[in-house]
């Protein structure tokens, strides 16, 4: 009996998704455990295995097609055997009509007044919002002479004012355009003109750099450059829920600049007895433990109340080829240091390698964002929505600095703490922060810890 391959609903979040690449081909015979497609999240791309055995008999939904998750895409079965011509319908269900005015009111009187929740609200992931629908492209009317003659001139008809019935572009008003343009003045050549076409390319827009103004093939391939290109779903999320963050978010900005001297020699140390820590090893540590004296930075609000998020859910970003993903370390106050610096090495990786599952990427109580291997001075991070701070981190910089009255070499690097006014005032910030500084700069601290 041939089975249905669902689309899988991986997180708890999830409500949708696109097949990125099918791996195999209708009539392809599958094994149990074969990747059968690549899909496309709100956050990562992600393998899916088959859990049947037999022949990939009917794909319904092909590459960049987004669908609800348990969407049917395609029917496995035996060789010769017939699948269903259609897919099955997802049923939705219907929401209960809402209650009258009157009945609702009586309703609300009658009920008991609820308590606060004891236990705070779930955080919205970074990458969790509906991504803004764009508006439908406006309908060209044209003729198919009309329409002919543009495609062969390499113009765009957009623009062109159309004088049949309901505004219908004609062959004259394609001509009429070309004249009054100056499209009889123009000088491409023939490679040029053909690569054009290839790439639907408005040779009126194409600034030549031959001689005279000649068009040549290099400047349609700038022009090509130059082309709108749709981001990745995750690009488009990661968009919207940032615009989010700073139009819904009162951001503020707090930096120190802390001297970690002590602390690469004492990594340098530990790397030469074979014990291999990263900086960032020793930041994520300071954080977790400045977020268990400051509780108010690991917490939440929906703007009128404020949920402690008890356990330390330590998100990181880790920039990815086409974004930016922020796993999470579940209740890092409870692990050590051996403990985070596995966690995180191997979060890192799946990051980069695209293996992350959705429920990794969400409910992080506080983000730590490590530009330090970049090269940057300073900078700042915008909030995750749900969280009450981020804290940007550049590089460590050898400079001139004033220790006990005499000018040194030190490696100072500079911390920016961003936060959520709403929950954190100025000088609460400025405290953690510094309990953060303070800690990196306490090679005694480390060694009583690793």
């Amino acid at each position: 009996m041939a089975q249905a391959v669902i689309f899988p609903k991986l997180g708890q979040t999830m409500e949708e998704g696109a097949i990125v690449k099918w791996l195999v081909n209708e009539g392809d015979s599958v094994k149990k455990g074969d990747i059968l497609f690549e899909i496309e999240t709100d956050k990562a791309n992600l393998e899916v295995e088959t859990f049947f055995e037999g022949f990939l008999l009917k794909i319904y939904i092909r590459e960049g097609i987004t669908v609800p998750v348990d969407t049917v895409v395609g029917y496995i079965g035996e060789k010769g055997e017939k699948a269903p011509a259609e897919p099955p319908k997802i049923e939705t269900p219907v929401a209960p009509p809402a209650p009258e005015p009157a009945k609702a009111a009586a309703s609300k009187a009658a009920a008991p007044q609820q308590q606060p929740l004891a236990q705070p609200p779930v955080a919205a992931p970074v990458a969790a919002a509906a991504v803004t629908k764009t508006p439908a492209p406006v309908k060209l009317i044209i003729s198919p002479r009309a329409r002919a003659v543009a495609k062969e001139a390499c113009i765009d008809p957009f623009p062109i004012k159309g004088s049949g019935p309901n505004g219908r572009i004609v062959e004259k008003d394609v001509r009429a355009y070309m004249q009054s343009s100056g499209f009889d003045t123009l000088r491409i050549t023939p490679a040029a003109k053909r690569l054009a076409t290839l790439n639907s390319i408005n040779i009126l827009s194409v600034r030549g750099s031959g001689d005279a103004g000649r068009i040549m093939t290099e400047d349609i391939e700038r022009a090509i450059k130059r082309k709108p290109v749709t981001m990745s779903r995750m690009r488009q999320v990661i968009a919207s829920r940032l615009v989010e963050s700073k139009q819904t978010i009162p951001h503020f900005y707090v930096t120190v600049k802390a001297d970690i001297t002590d602390l690469v020699k004492y990594r340098t140390m530990l790397k030469e007895q074979e014990i291999g820590y990263s900086i960032n090893d020793f930041i994520l540590e300071a954080v977790v433990l400045s977020l268990e004296e400051f509780p108010v930075v690991n917490s939440t609000t929906n703007g009128v109340t404020v949920s402690w998020r008890g356990d330390v859910d330590l998100g990181m970003a880790v920039s990815v080829e086409n974004g930016l993903l922020v796993p999470v370390i579940r209740a890092a106050q409870t692990l050590t240091m051996d403990e985070l610096k596995a966690q995180t090495k191997a979060l890192a990786i799946k990051s980069r390698e695209g293996k992350l599952t959705p429920d990794e990427m969400v409910g992080s109580s506080f983000t730590v964002s490590n530009m330090g291997m970049l090269g940057v001075d300073q900078f700042s991070a915008i909030i995750n929505p749900g969280e009450a701070g981020i804290l940007g981190v550049a590089s460590g910089r050898q400079v001139p600095a004033v220790v006990n009255g005499e000018i040194k070499i030190r490696t100072i690097m500079a911390m920016t703490f961003s936060a959520d006014h709403r929950i954190v005032d100025g000088a609460t910030a400025a405290e953690f922060i510094n309990a953060i500084k303070e800690k990196l700069e306490d090679v005694e601290l480390w060694k009583s810890l690793i």
